[in-house]
């Protein structure tokens, strides 16, 4: 039996922090937006918007934190939430594209992404799957499989909204994933390498991609064009120096960088707050990064650990993917930086995913007899077998 302890009260000052540091930031990037679509009447309608979508995730956090996380190890909660995952990706396309995509369910001025949700879904599945299949995780086609089928079929659901931001957050989920379950480094390397090839026919067979490839390797010739949003948050950045000038004192967010309170709000950071706030935001997700894994590596059983490690490295990677399209490291690709970018969907699955880490903090450490039986009795058939193999030579 597992014996509950205190929660980790340092990961959640540090997704508390974050998120309401990203309603902040929101009101500064849009403010003078707000007023223009307002004619003057508000600056703070995406402010508004933006905090009343972190309480919403705050009590998300909360309330998934008092969830044991061997719930989400039960069979029905494992394949429900992946038919909601895939009924509401199916449900995109029953709505207007923006911007040439078809990413969201929208009602009463209010959106959904679901994507946000696979990334909680498959790790959820990766973990209980592998868990149940230990013994066979080498094994093509008992575990590898399906495995790959589950995570095949989320990816081109998302590949033809299109999304290739999301595909590649839950690449590296699986990835991550796999490989702490102790998978074969060829399965993985198989993997990785099919993931590189579709991703390159999505590149290439795309107009609007190889203009983004040919943007990001010649920014400054095409600053007026495709890395039209590059470059200016470029010169956010480098505006801002080591202090930054100053908060709500950007220049860059009037109406010079598109959406600068959505997937570019780092810019605006960078601009107003300078090295030292960016370095800030860096260290805060270093230091979830840390309490995360600490979370997952310190669980009492091989469903908590895979299921933590599968949360916090589409957390983790999505900041920096997110920050390196920013800074201009990796060709630009719409995804937001969590807990801070402006949007309902993601602020409050992501803290919903920290609220896990959050239940699983409170078993770290403590030794879980079940889970020791069960090993013992998998190590005692594994050297079975190798007898077994022996004898027959």
């Amino acid at each position: 039996m597992t014996k509950k302890l205190r929660i980790d009260w340092f990961l959640f000052v540090i997704a508390a922090s974050l998120a309401l540091f990203g309603v902040i930031m929101v009101y500064s990037a849009s403010a003078m937006i707000a007023l223009k679509e307002t004619q003057g009447e508000s600056q703070f309608t995406y402010f508004y918007k933006q905090f009343s979508f972190t309480l919403a995730g705050l009590a998300m956090m909360y309330l998934s934190s008092k969830i044991d996380y061997h719930w989400y190890q039960k069979s029905w909660v494992v394949y429900g939430l992946l038919a909601l995952t895939v009924v509401l990706l199916f449900s995109v396309f029953n709505f207007p594209s923006i911007n040439g995509a078809r990413r969201w369910i929208r009602y009463s001025g209010y959106s959904f992404q679901p994507s946000e949700l696979a990334k909680i879904a498959l790790p959820v599945f990766l973990a209980y799957f592998l868990t149940k299949n230990e013994e066979t995780i080498g094994e093509l086609k008992e575990t590898v499989l399906p495995c790959a089928a589950v995570f095949a079929f989320l990816c081109a659901l998302i590949l033809v909204e299109p999304d290739l931001g999301t595909i590649i957050i839950l690449s590296a989920i699986f990835t991550i994933v796999y490989f702490a379950a102790g998978a074969r480094i060829l399965h993985i390397g198989s993997v990785i390498a099919g993931c590189l090839l579709i991703g390159a026919i999505a590149l290439i067979s795309s107009p609007y991609r190889r203009g983004r490839i040919f943007a990001f390797l010649n920014p400054w010739e095409n600053a007026d064009d495709a890395a039209y949003q590059v470059v200016q948050g470029l010169y956010a950045i480098g505006s801002g120096g080591i202090f930054g000038e100053g908060f709500a004192k950007g220049q860059q967010k009037l109406f010079y960088l598109p959406y600068p309170y959505s997937d570019f709000i780092f810019a605006v950071v960078g601009e107003e707050l300078g090295l030292i706030g960016t370095l800030a935001v860096v260290a805060a997700f270093s230091l979830l990064l840390w309490r995360g894994v600490r979370a997952a590596l310190l669980a009492p059983d091989r469903f908590g650990k895979l299921l933590g490690v599968g949360i916090i490295t589409g957390i983790i990677v999505q900041a920096l993917f997110n920050i390196s399209v920013v800074i201009s490291i990796l060709p630009a690709k719409g995804i937001p930086l969590p807990f801070i970018s402006y949007g309902g969907s993601s602020v409050v699955v992501t803290l919903f995913a920290v609220g896990i880490l959050l239940n699983l903090s409170q078993y770290t450490g403590v030794v879980d007899v079940k889970a020791d039986v069960r090993n013992d009795n998998y190590d005692e058939k594994l050297r079975r077998r190798k007898r077994g193999k022996t004898d027959l030579k």
